[in-house]
C-alpha cells in the first residue's frame, strides 16, 4: 500500500515534518538520499534563533511557535534539548543583527566586565540549544512510535518520486538539494563548519559576531562535548573540511574563552545551509498530485522547523 504522504529529505525539517504528519494521523514515508547523521542538520550548533534567512512575514511566527515546542521538550533529556544560558555579543556595540534577542525572557545587556576583550556590548540570555546527533535520532525514533518509515532513496526529479511510491501527497524538505531537483537557481549553499571537541567544563554557550560580514566564533556544551564554530561562505559548495578553517575557528574561541586553548577534537563537520531570498513553503500540482514545498530555511531550519511542519501538515490535511 502506497504512503499518504511521501516527505523527501531526513534533515531536521523534514523529520518534524514527518513526525506532524504521522501523528496526525497519515501513513507517512521519508525518502532521502543521506540519513540524518550526513545532513546539514547534523553540521547545526545548534541554538534557536532566526539567522540566515529570507525576509518573509512568516517568518517570525514559526520561529515563535518552534521555540514554545522546543522549550517543551528541553524537559526531556534524551531529546537532546536544553534550556541554557549564554552570551550573544557583538564588536559593534548593542545594535547589530542579533535583534532576534528581543523575542527572549529574561534578556539583559552585558556589563562590560562579563565581554570577552574585543567585544563592545552584548545580551545575556537563555534559549534551547540543541545537541543536533541525539535530537535527529530522538526525531527519528519518535517518527518511527508514530507509524513513519525511513528509506534511502536518490531521486532524479519529483516526478520520478511520484511514481515510484504511488503517494497522492509528496513535501518536498530537501534543503540545499532542492537547487536540482527543483531547478531553484534562488538557492545559494552558505558553507557553515564546525568542530566537535572535549568539554573542558563549559556550561555556558557563546555567540560572538565580529567587525567583518559573516564573521563569527561561537561554541555550544552538550555534556562532554563541545561544538565550536563558524563559518558563513555563501556560494561555496565543498563539503570537506578545511584545515587553515579548523585552526581559525579555535584561535577564535581560544581567544574568547582561554579554557579552550589545546582542547582535544574529535570530529569536523561541514553543511551548506540552504539560503534563499524567502523560505518557500508553498503548494502546487504535481501530476494530478499534491506538492507542498519546505525548504529555504538559511540558517534557521532548527528554528522555523515545528512552526514550518505545522503549517505544511494544516495544508496537507486540509
Amino acid at each position: 500500500m502506497p504512503p499518504d504522504v511521501l516527505v523527501i529529505g531526513a534533515g531536521v525539517s523534514g523529520l518534524s515534518t514527518a513526525i506532524c504528519l504521522a501523528e496526525a494521523g497519515r501513513r507517512v514515508m521519508v525518502a532521502a538520499a543521506d540519513p540524518p547523521p550526513r545532513t546539514t542538520s547534523a553540521a547545526a550548533g545548534a541554538i534557536w534563533g532566526p539567522h540566515l534567512v529570507g525576509k518573509d512575514d512568516r517568518v517570525h511566527e514559526w520561529s515563535l511557535r518552534t521555540l514554545a515546542t522546543l522549550t517543551e521538550l528541553a524537559a526531556d533529556p534524551a531529546t537532546g534539548v536544553r534550556v541554557a544560558t549564554g552570551t550573544a555579543a557583538t564588536r559593534a556595540g548593542q545594535s547589530g543583527p542579533l535583534d532576534w534577542v528581543g523575542d527572549l525572557h529574561g534578556t539583559r545587556p552585558c556589563d562590560p566586565a562579563e565581554l570577552p576583550a574585543g567585544y563592545a556590548g552584548g545580551w545575556r540570555l537563555t534559549v534551547p540549544i540543541v545537541s543536533m546527533t541525539v535530537y535527529l535520532e530522538y526525531l527519528l525514533a519518535r517518527l518511527t512510535r508514530a507509524g513513519g518509515e525511513l528509506r534511502t532513496a536518490d531521486f532524479g526529479s519529483l516526478a520520478e518520486a511520484a511514481a515510484l511510491t504511488g503517494a497522492p501527497v509528496i513535501v518536498n524538505c530537501t534543503g540545499i538539494g532542492a537547487r536540482r531537483l527543483v531547478n531553484d537557481d534562488d538557492l545559494v549553499p552558505v558553507r557553515g563548519q564546525v568542530i566537535i571537541a572535549r568539554n573542558p567544563g563549559l556550561s555556558e554557550f557563546f555567540v560572538g559576531v565580529g567587525d567583518a560580514p559573516y564573521d563569527f566564533s561561537y561554541y555550544f556544551p552538550h555534556g562532554d562535548l563541545l561544538l565550536l564554530g563558524g563559518t558563513e561562505e555563501t556560494g561555496n559548495w565543498s563539503l570537506d573540511p578545511d584545515p587553515a578553517t579548523a585552526e581559525r575557528i579555535l584561535r577564535g574561541c581560544a581567544a574568547v574563552e582561554p579554557r579552550l586553548a589545546g582542547v582535544e577534537v574529535f570530529e569536523h563537520r561541514v553543511g551548506l545551509r540552504p539560503t534563499r531570498p524567502s523560505v518557500r513553503l508553498e503548494e502546487e500540482s504535481l501530476d494530478g498530485r499534491r506538492l507542498l514545498h519546505n525548504y529555504g530555511h538559511g540558517g534557521a531550519g532548527v528554528t522555523l522547523s515545528w512552526g514550518c511542519a505545522e503549517d505544511v501538515t494544516a495544508a496537507a490535511l486540509g
